[in-house]
């Protein structure tokens, strides 16, 4: 299931015209990236890997709906940082790519 949410990310982000191109590698050369680090994490914890990848499915949709809802999108973007808070001494690499996609996320104007 997992990997079918970050599939739909990835997917969601190639065909949205609201994102420059530059964006969209960005985004989604971060979302290979958080999927390796989930899949290693879902052998330890799979419910946290999968509130990882909802959050960050969340997150994705706020950023690019055409009637932005700036509440919903903060809420959004609060909950992926905090689904990877305690993950910084096992899991780096994870809370990194996590704050890369956020800020990403941030640059497209919301």
């Amino acid at each position: 299931m997992v990997n079918a949410r970050i599939t739909q990310i990835k997917e969601r982000i190639e065909k949205s015209d609201s994102i420059q191109e530059e964006s969209k590698k960005e985004l989604i050369d971060l979302l290979v990236l958080l999927q390796a680090e989930i899949d290693r994490l879902s052998s330890v914890d799979s419910d946290h890997a999968e509130s990882i990848a909802g959050f960050a499915q969340a997150s994705t949709h706020e950023a690019l709906r055409k009637e932005k809802k700036p509440d919903l999108y903060k809420l959004s973007i609060e909950g992926l940082q905090a689904s990877v808070h305690g993950f910084e001494n096992s899991h780096p690499k994870l809370v990194e790519i996590v704050n890369s996609i956020c800020v990403s996320l941030s640059n497209l104007g919301i």
